[in-house]
């Protein structure tokens, strides 16, 4: 049988590292890329093969494709989209430039490399597409402003892209997880001290109150919170299924907000969204 071959970005911890080491494990032939080098370094010293792709710049996203293709003969079986971070602050508070910055990273990377793989998996004649998204692909949280609108934005493109390839074996999967163990907190907090003048706010005191509370000092996971093998083993599913689903939800909360959007009013809805 043939070592089917996966591409996963985002792999330096969280989820893209417990997906490698899971699908590694699984028998895939797992190219583990990261977005520095010393991370890639890290890697490959535990055995994967791990090129360098950073969302934000194209170069990289070329030549790590380039690396990834000539390994393995011009094929392409998966391609896992992962890598992302956060920018906290108030929506009145956020740069525009902030939202380029996150846009570059979240959201307009993930296409290049989408688009670069595609024609890969029409020349083999199938192949799997997975956008890891998140609960805050379709209900929002106060202080994420720049994240929800990242993977809003991933949702419909995704939404769309599904719906455009139904006449070919490219099967194209969202993954919505809620609270994971992840890095994604500290990961956000030099974002947030570059962009965000929290201190000449209007909402100051929210953020001495709330968000830099959150922000600066964990209080250990969240409710609900999983570790991020709990993803994995939904990828799992996504990966090998004859028919895999449009969208695969992960942890508790995705569960109660995906019936809630559904079933309440928006201003019930952002009621309850104002209290979270």
């Amino acid at each position: 049988m043939v070592q089917k071959s996966i591409l996963i970005t985002g792999c330096s911890s969280g989820i893209g590292y417990a997906a490698a080491v899971g699908l590694r494990a699984d028998g895939w032939r797992v190219f583990a890329a990261c977005r520095r080098q010393e991370d890639c370094k890290r890697l490959q010293a535990e055995g994967f093969e791990s090129p360098l792709i950073d969302y934000t710049d194209t170069a990289t996203i070329t030549a790590g494709l380039e690396e990834v293709l000539q390994a393995t003969g011009g094929t392409l079986d998966a391609l896992l989209n992962n890598g992302a971070h956060g920018t906290p602050g108030a929506v009145e508070d956020l740069p525009t430039e902030a939202l380029r910055e996150i846009f570059e990273a979240n959201f307009f990377g993930w296409h290049t490399l989408t688009r670069a793989v595609i024609p890969v998996m029409r020349k083999q004649g199938h192949g799997r597409i997975l956008q890891c998204s998140s609960v805050l692909g379709f209900v929002t949280l106060p202080w994420r402003g720049a994240y929800n609108a990242t993977k809003f934005a991933l949702e419909g493109l995704t939404d769309t892209l599904r719906v455009e390839m139904r006449d070919t074996d490219i099967h194209v999967v969202l993954i919505e997880p809620g609270p994971v163990t992840s890095k994604i907190r500290e990961n956000s907090i030099p974002h947030f001290e570059r962009w965000i003048d929290w201190q000449t706010s209007p909402r100051r005191t929210d953020y001495e109150n709330l968000l830099n509370k959150r922000l600066y000092h964990s209080s250990g996971p969240d409710k609900f919170e999983l570790p991020p093998e709990a993803v994995v083993q939904k990828m799992r599913h996504a990966l090998t299924a004859a028919r895999p689903r449009p969208r695969y939800y992960v942890t508790t909360p995705t569960y109660i907000m995906g019936t809630l959007r559904r079933i309440l009013p928006t201003r019930a809805l952002d009621w309850v969204l104002s209290r979270t």
